[in-house]
Formats: C-alpha cells, sequence, structure tokens
C-alpha cells in the first residue's frame, strides 16, 4: 500500500484524477486529489494565490497523508503546471514525501520560472488560442469550444465531454515565479518523470527539454495526450506505482 497525492495542472481540478483514483483504490492505494486554493475565485482571491502557498498546501497534504498510513511511501505526483507546485512542496519539505512524479509537467531547475521556459520553447499556437485573461489579467481560462483538440484529442469524447465544463479559472501570477528549488531539498527526492507522446499542451520536444534541463529523473513513456488519466488511467497507474521505492 502506498499513499498519492495528485495536484492538478492549470484550470482543472482534483476531479480530473477521478478515474486515476478509482485505479489506484482498486489496488490498495490511498489517495488524496485536492482542489488548489484559489482556483476560480475573486480577482483578489486569485491575485493573493502565490506558488509558496501552494507548496506548503500540497507539503501539508503529503505530511497528512504519511500520518494516517504509517510506514507506507507517500508519492507527490503533479499533471502540467501541476509540476511547479510539487516542486515547490519537495523544496518547502522534502521529508514529507517519498518521491516525485512528474505527469507530462513542468519541471524547471532552481531560478526558472514557466514564463522564462515557455520563452525557450517553439511556438504552440494552437494552445495559445485557447487561452483567454479575465479579471484585469489577474487569471485566465480557456475556450471550452477549443480546449479538448488541445488537452484531449486522444481521450474517449465522452469524457472530455464531461470535464470541459468544469474547466475553471487559473490564478496567473503563479507562472511568473521563479522555481524555487536546491539540490540538498528538492534535489534529495528521487524523480520520475512521465511523458506523454501525444501532447499538444506540453508537446514531447519541451517534456525532454525540461528533463534535459533536470536531469536524473527516471523516464516512463505513454502513449497519451495531455490528459493520460483519460486516455490511459490504467498505464498511468502502472506508471505510478512503477515510482514506488
Amino acid at each position: 500500500m502506498a499513499g498519492f497525492v495528485l495536484i492538478h495542472g492549470s484550470w482543472h481540478g482534483g476531479w480530473c484524477f477521478d478515474l486515476l483514483a478509482e485505479e489506484l483504490g482498486a489496488r490498495g492505494h490511498e489517495v488524496d486529489a485536492p482542489m488548489l486554493p484559489g482556483m476560480g475565485g475573486t480577482k483578489e482571491e486569485l491575485e493573493a494565490v502565490t506558488l509558496d502557498g501552494w507548496g506548503q498546501f500540497a507539503a501539508d497534504r503529503c505530511r497528512a497523508m504519511r500520518e494516517r498510513l504509517g510506514g507506507a511511501p507517500v508519492i507527490l505526483a503533479g499533471h502540467s503546471r501541476g509540476g511547479l507546485v510539487i516542486s515547490a512542496a519537495a523544496e518547502i519539505d522534502p521529508r514529507a514525501m517519498d518521491r516525485l512524479a512528474y505527469i507530462c509537467a513542468i519541471m524547471l531547475p532552481a531560478g526558472m520560472s514557466r514564463a522564462e521556459f515557455k520563452a525557450l520553447e517553439g511556438p504552440n499556437p494552437d494552445f495559445d488560442a485557447i487561452i483567454i485573461s479575465v479579471e484585469d489579467g489577474a487569471g485566465t481560462i480557456v475556450d471550452p469550444t477549443l480546449a479538448g483538440a488541445v488537452f484531449a484529442q486522444a481521450s474517449p469524447p465522452e469524457l472530455v465531454e464531461q470535464a470541459l465544463p468544469k474547466l475553471t479559472i487559473e490564478p496567473h501570477g503563479v507562472r511568473s515565479t521563479p522555481v524555487p528549488v536546491t539540490p540538498e531539498r528538492w534535489g534529495r527526492l528521487p524523480r520520475t518523470y512521465i511523458e506523454c507522446t501525444l501532447d499538444r499542451t506540453i508537446p514531447l520536444s519541451s517534456q525532454r527539454k525540461m528533463q534535459a534541463l533536470c536531469p536524473g529523473a527516471a523516464v516512463i513513456t505513454l502513449e497519451a495526450d495531455h490528459s493520460p488519466y483519460l486516455s490511459q488511467p490504467t498505464a498511468l497507474a502502472d506508471a505510478l506505482e512503477a515510482a514506488l521505492p
């Protein structure tokens, strides 16, 4: 038995992991898939969100999981932008979890922000076209009529149709925050990177560029889109189990 704390990506919520949580639960594991605070909030609530605050939140969830499970391992996994959050959490308290798992996620070296990494990537006009600024720039939302083709083109259409109306406002400020990681804290934890070959949001070339910038992660490859919890939930559960110490 192990504990998995799952941190969602931009515009999503813990609900996106429902199928994955069911699969892991059926294998005897415990899963916590929370909604990050501030998601979908007012302008003031969006502006109050910080990467450090989200990192503290994720570390707290890991500590609570460890307390419930005793000696069982705790894996902290982040999807997409959730990678920033799990990196921050590991830097805050590397003893709270046993391993990090990045699911086609943002994994950046010390001092680099998501916005800075985007400048290193090639153009992704289909992704850029779905993003809409709201609340005077404090947040963004995505166009649900276009998001499916970018986020989940290889996923079952009925699952995509159910997911799109749940997408919500994402705080914008976290993207410009440099990742505060060090070799002594974040760097001491073993890492697994689960790359997705069909990803149109963070293309495979970008995923591999991040792996090169942050060497040392074990790599597992899935033939999946940016939503492997919809397109490949069983294979994703296998990959997370493979990350167990």
